[in-house]
């Protein structure tokens, strides 16, 4: 067994790659897996809370995701969320791989929208508007571009200096990218919007998202988060990456959902759906799609298959 590093996974996990990893993963998994667990870990001082993603190929691999949450962490000069990864031999159990758990959830979180978007965004696709400046939203570019011909990269954060930072990196390496101020007219001009953020509020709006535009929402993963305001999904033509997941966690949907102003029966396919064909996918050019993405632990070991060479 062996510890594999942020550098050495990110090294292992190129976009093209990934996305047909996580494209056969939707395409063959039958099984289904378990909604992620959540347990209350921490003390009146420190709340925390302790997550677990397990996934599994009989006969394959086994594998599960670590990771805590502990909000209060920046007092110590911490980040608040940390993970692990572990994988296990599919026939014996014997652990194979201990892997950084950021590392791995951004890459594959960016495949999954990036798998998405080979299906649902339109194929001529040129200007992709980032939403967001973390993590995830600074893989998201090379991501997309794996599968659409992206040319120009719009950036938009609640910080300005953030913007800049991401826009300047993601023109290091070799795309035109700017950062933006005016995020209505940004949404406007795109035809990939993707929002990667912690938001509670609508930042995507309805009103401002022209037909033939593809919106990927991939930051708000509980009930009380959201980036799309309910005009939106009620335009759009809806998918997941899960149905179940999707269900139970995205409040893009639980919240207009439950204010009646929106059905599950409207939510057109899954990633499963996507990969075996039982969707196209986009139709027409002119309607607008929107991904929704909470995380699936399936990604998670499609990618930790890909870094130990499985």
């Amino acid at each position: 067994m062996r510890f594999y590093a942020a550098e050495e996974i990110e090294a292992a996990l190129d976009y093209p790659r990934l996305v047909a990893a996580l494209r056969e993963a939707f395409a063959t998994h039958d099984e289904p897996m378990p909604v992620r667990g959540a347990f209350e870990v921490g003390t009146p001082d420190a709340p925390g809370h302790l997550l677990t993603m397990p996934a599994w190929k009989r006969g394959e691999a086994i594998g599960t995701k670590l990771v805590t949450v502990f909000p209060n962490n920046s007092a110590h000069g911490l980040g608040a969320v940390g993970s692990l990864y572990a994988l296990f031999d599919g026939l014996t159990g014997q652990p194979r791989a201990v892997m950084e758990g950021d590392a791995l959830t951004n890459r594959r979180t960016a495949a999954a929208s990036a798998l998405a978007a080979s299906f649902l965004a339109r194929p001529d696709s040129h200007t992709l508007l980032l939403v967001g400046t973390g993590h995830v939203a600074a893989q998201l570019a090379q991501a997309h571009r794996a599968v659409r011909p992206i040319e120009r990269v719009l950036v938009w954060g609640r910080r300005g200096d953030k913007a800049e930072a991401l826009a300047a990196a993601i023109g290091a390496g070799g795309m035109e990218a700017r950062a933006v101020s005016d995020l209505a007219a940004a949404v406007a001009e795109a035809d990939i919007v993707s929002c990667a953020t912690t938001s509670t509020a609508p930042l995507v709006k309805g009103a401002d998202v022209r037909p033939g535009t593809h919106v990927d929402l991939v930051g708000a993963f509980n009930p009380a988060m959201r980036e799309s305001d309910d005009a939106l999904v009620q335009r759009a033509e809806v998918f997941v990456d899960t149905r179940a997941g999707a269900l139970a966690e995205a409040g893009d949907l639980l919240q207009p959902l439950r204010a009646g102003l929106w059905s599950a029966e409207a939510l057109r396919a899954d990633l499963h759906d996507l990969a075996r064909g039982r969707h196209p996918g986009r139709r027409t050019a002119e309607e607008i799609t929107l991904f929704k993405s909470v995380g699936a632990a399936l990604e998670d070991l499609a990618a930790a298959r890909l870094v130990v060479g499985n």
